[in-house]
């Protein structure tokens, strides 16, 4: 997975924008802190907080190993006797047998091998939205582009607005179940997967793309910032992008998820030269 590196006047508000910059929430990237703002006179800070992140490496999920055992029947169960309790030195040999085996037991390490064949997680892919879209009466087609580790699987067809939601709400969750059966079955850990049904990513990006840059056209009339509402990591991203390059306005991200949301300043007037 490719870094990104990023900087702000905390290290949270540099967390922010990596987030909006990879388009996943918190729990789904790591960060390395490269530099923090320095303290000053008065309680400022001078600097600026500099971090890398990236998202996570997919690992498959380990299997608890069933340890619990159904307990041995006692002796003398059934027969009215009563059942002869061990001895207490014996009890806590035994405990002590067991700490030491679990302070030595390896941890489980991320299994090696070859890395997965994008063609075939995506056949995987393929092969799982089809059957989802026929599984609700639908007929669905797949358009698959691969470059490099990034997938993005489509899935084409009529009547599938069941499976894109309230503002792709359940797109999301079948992207998650999608990337459960096509890369965390396959041990794949390197692949970036990515699925649009019926085009809908592509209709918001140009939907709300042009809404941001309205509100961006009254915030620089009013002089005044405005609060979005609040979206996931991606449309974030989405807005983000769509006003890179503007030197008229200023974004940022603030709240916790999923009340996260964006911001649009006027940007600070530059200093005149003498």
């Amino acid at each position: 997975m490719e870094w990104v590196e990023t900087t702000g006047k905390s290290i949270e508000e540099a967390k922010s924008i990596a987030l909006d910059q990879l388009g996943v929430a918190d729990e789904e990237a790591e960060f390395e802190i490269l530099e923090e703002p320095k303290a000053g006179l008065f309680g400022r800070t001078r600097g600026e907080a500099r971090v890398r992140a990236r998202v996570k490496p997919r690992t498959p999920r380990a299997k608890n190993d069933r340890r619990e055992r159904r307990p041995r029947r006692e002796e003398g169960a059934g027969t009215g006797e009563r059942p002869s309790r061990p001895k207490q030195p014996r009890k806590q040999e035994k405990n002590v047998s067991e700490n030491n085996d679990n302070a030595e037991r390896p941890r489980r390490e991320r299994p090696e091998g070859p890395p997965a064949d994008p063609a075939q997680v995506a056949a995987e892919a393929e092969k799982f939205l089809v059957g989802l879209a026929a599984s609700i009466g639908a007929t669905g087609e797949t358009v698959v582009n691969i470059q490099g580790d990034d997938i993005e699987v489509q899935l084409n067809g009529t009547e599938l607005g069941l499976l894109v939601g309230p503002r792709g709400s359940t797109l999301q969750a079948v992207q998650d179940i999608t990337r459960v059966v096509s890369q965390r079955r396959m041990g794949d850990h390197d692949t970036r997967l990515r699925i649009d049904i019926g085009g809908y990513r592509a209709k918001r990006k140009e939907a709300l793309s042009r809404f941001v840059t309205q509100v961006a056209d009254e915030v620089v009339a009013t002089g005044s910032a405005r609060a979005l509402e609040a979206m996931p990591s991606p449309d974030r991203k989405i807005v983000h992008d769509a006003l890179t390059g503007r030197t008229d306005i200023v974004t940022h991200s603030e709240g916790e998820d999923p009340n996260r949301r964006v911001v649009i300043s006027p940007a600070a007037p530059a200093a005149s030269a003498e």
